[in-house]
């Protein structure tokens, strides 16, 4: 609405016609203001950027209910602090939506108010582990059930789905804890991860049956786990055999492991190995 205001234009926003005429008045703000583009916010539905004719939708990564009082500022601040550190202005405004979802989701105001006696968060710590963490917090405070399941997930495969669609199941929220880049590198060797951290990030939060992820550097998640403290560890049946060693403490609170079944023939190295032997491809 403020954006139709400062375009001035003639016709009145309907609710069947929004995107159509945020796109006219993003184009006709970035001409009058002789800006190099010009962001619109759509609410829940993420936001519109536009340099000029065709424009880019931002959608939000998730329906947030909630409180939407501050989002706006959520928005504008964080897209102007990762334009001060010369990010483009496409990503500076899909992590300024993605920052007002988060901001709604976790209560708006009210988190904040909440969040502003604790302790600032150690600068090694990443956004999405400080939302998995926020949510299995709440979580267990409504009285639900948290489950828990790792791995490196590079080159997220049906194996991968299977496991956490089971076990999203057995409770009322799943955290996937993630190996970093690092911790990758030390298990599986210098050539992996073939998928970058962010990416395997991006990809497995867009998993309908994924309610957050954390990532951890260590070769084993235990440190992580002991903050997120879930009720259940959920692991693939491939470690049937094995003594895992976050069982023990994931026990020592009440929590319990849980393996699932394994999906024969599903692996990252089978599909990588299978890929550099494809036809025009040199083999490894």
């Amino acid at each position: 609405a403020e954006a139709h205001t400062l375009a001035h234009t003639d016709t009145s926003p309907t609710a069947d016609h929004d995107l159509h005429t945020a796109a006219q008045d993003a184009d006709r703000l970035v001409h009058a203001w002789h800006a190099a583009s010009v962001a619109v916010t759509l609410g829940g539905r993420g936001a519109l950027l536009s340099h000029g004719g065709t424009p880019l939708l931002v959608p939000s990564p998730v329906t947030a209910d909630g409180d939407a009082c501050g989002a706006g500022d959520r928005f504008a601040a964080t897209a102007a602090g990762l334009l001060a550190d010369g990010e483009l202005v496409e990503t500076a405004v899909r992590q300024a939506v993605h920052a007002a979802t988060r901001y709604v989701a976790e209560g708006g105001v009210r988190s904040d108010a909440v969040d502003a006696g604790r302790a600032e968060p150690r600068a090694a710590d990443r956004a999405p582990t400080g939302d998995a963490l926020r949510t299995a917090a709440r979580v267990r405070a409504a009285g639900g059930t948290v489950v828990a399941a790792g791995g490196c997930f590079d080159l997220l495969h049906a194996g991968h789905v299977a496991l956490l669609q089971a076990a999203r199941r057995t409770g009322d929220c799943l955290v996937v804890c993630v190996n970093s880049d690092a911790s990758v590198r030390r298990r599986k060797g210098s050539g992996r991860p073939l998928v970058p951290e962010a990416d395997r990030i991006r990809v497995l939060r867009a998993l309908e049956c994924v309610d957050a992820v954390a990532v951890f550097d260590e070769d084993t998640p235990e440190r992580l786990l002991a903050e997120l403290r879930p009720h259940i560890w959920a692991k693939g049946g491939d470690y049937a055999l094995a003594r895992l060693p976050e069982a023990a403490l994931v026990e020592s609170w009440g929590g319990q492991v849980v393996l699932f079944p394994y999906l024969d023939g599903r692996s990252t190295t089978g599909i990588a190995e299978r890929a550099a032997l494809t036809p025009g491809r040199a083999a490894r």
